[in-house]
């Protein structure tokens, strides 16, 4: 046998069975098809937080009240009333790496504007929270440090938040309800978008923390403090001099006492990004199942075909073809259908990429080495899962082989 017609000889003998070629070629397009899902999950999640690191800046610090342990419990962020107005002013004061500085505290109400109603997220911060988060405003004005001191009745309405209660009004001066209280309108947020956990970051209204405080929840302490250090590189020094302060105001020793937590943009984004590869490893882990299968499917139609076409290796053998001319004839048909399946789970994953990032808005980014890494894979099953059936029709014994029935 001549060298070029192996690849004639695999192809036809695939066409004569194309239902059983392309059920057995599933596995591998399926397996293909995830990995390339996955690889552009993970990579569209990589460069959604470090875009959303870039526009928050990277000098950020959070300092939540909680994370404490107590009688061998260990409490969560947030799950405490230990930090105080008293501790932000102390941080602004004393920490001098910090350049601007915010109370926060958080709730969720139902809105009432005229005959709309909308459930939505509260958070309440001073004149320079919008500036510390690196939010602008699409139309309006921030409220002011008088109106931050006598927890005036005012907000801010993020893009979604606006286009539900106003959906054919100007929201700017109009009057919204919140637990019947009247809140003027002062602003709208500029659209931010889904993040990278696909949350609308759009769906919040901004209040004076006074006014969340004291009107609507009733407290005196604060949930967190949001801070932006002089520069980048003092966030840092920033974190350590914070976490000391904070321990001599509440009277620590031990710091597996800590009644605080202090994160870092990085920090909290290098978090969401482990939990981004501990799941993107999980369906990957799935994915390679599926090709695994895939390349058993083949293996074992192979051997199938092997079976039915014993006569045919027989007659080959008997007029002159050589073991190795057989061994490749049968690997070329197992390799032939893993890398069409490969092909084929290429454009299913591109197009399955492609629809999640258009339907379910999910960020992803498709690139060349996962394309390349999922087509040799895909080459890598063909070659393992067809050589045993085609070394075992190479070694067939021609004489029996002739007379197999």
């Amino acid at each position: 046998m001549e060298l070029f017609a192996i690849p004639q000889i695999a192809f036809k003998a695939l066409r004569a069975s194309k239902i059983r070629s392309a059920l057995t070629a599933l596995g591998v397009i399926i397996g293909v098809a995830s990995v390339i899902a996955m690889i552009a999950l993970s990579s569209g999640a990589r460069a959604s937080i470090d875009e959303q690191i870039q526009s928050q800046g990277t000098n950020l610090l959070y300092v939540s009240a909680g994370s404490y342990g107590r009688g061998g419990v260990r409490y969560g962020a947030g799950s405490t009333s230990t930090l105080t107005l008293a501790d932000a002013r102390a941080i602004l004061e004393q920490v001098p790496q910090i350049a601007r500085l915010s109370p926060a505290v958080r709730g969720r109400e139902q809105v009432i504007a005229g005959n709309q109603n909308w459930s939505t997220s509260l958070e309440g911060g001073n004149q320079d929270y919008l500036a510390i988060r690196n939010w602008r405003l699409s139309a309006g004005v921030n409220f002011s440090v008088n109106q931050v001191k006598v927890a005036d009745k005012v907000c801010l309405l993020g893009d979604t938040v606006a286009r539900n209660l106003f959906p054919d009004l100007d929201p700017l001066g109009q009057v919204i309800r919140i637990r019947n209280l009247p809140f003027r309108v002062l602003g709208v947020l500029y659209p931010k978008g889904q993040g990278s956990w696909g949350q609308d970051q759009d769906d919040l209204i901004v209040l004076p923390y006074t006014t969340v405080q004291k009107k609507l929840l009733g407290i005196t302490y604060i949930h967190q403090i949001i801070a932006a250090a002089v520069r980048a590189e003092a966030v840092e020094p920033a974190a350590v001099e914070i976490t000391r302060l904070l321990r001599q105001r509440h009277k620590i020793r031990n710091p597996d006492d800590d009644d605080f937590s202090v994160r870092t943009v990085e920090e909290l984004a290098q978090v969401r990004l482990q939990l981004a590869q501990t799941m993107t490893g999980l369906l990957m882990s799935v994915a390679s199942v599926s090709l695994l299968v895939g390349g058993i499917g083949i293996m074992n139609i192979m051997l199938v075909s092997v079976t039915e076409r014993t006569r045919e290796i027989g007659l080959r053998r008997a007029v002159g073809a050589r073991a190795r001319d057989i061994l490749l004839q049968f690997l070329t048909e197992a390799v032939t259908l893993s890398v069409l399946g490969g092909l084929a789970g290429i454009a299913l994953g591109i197009a399955v990429s492609i629809g999640l990032t258009r339907i379910l808005s999910w960020p992803t980014s498709v690139a060349l080495d996962s394309i390349l890494i999922a087509f040799g894979y895909a080459a890598a099953v063909g070659i393992f899962f067809g050589y045993y059936p085609a070394h075992k029709a190479a070694y067939l014994n021609p004489i029996q082989a002739l007379r197999y029935e």
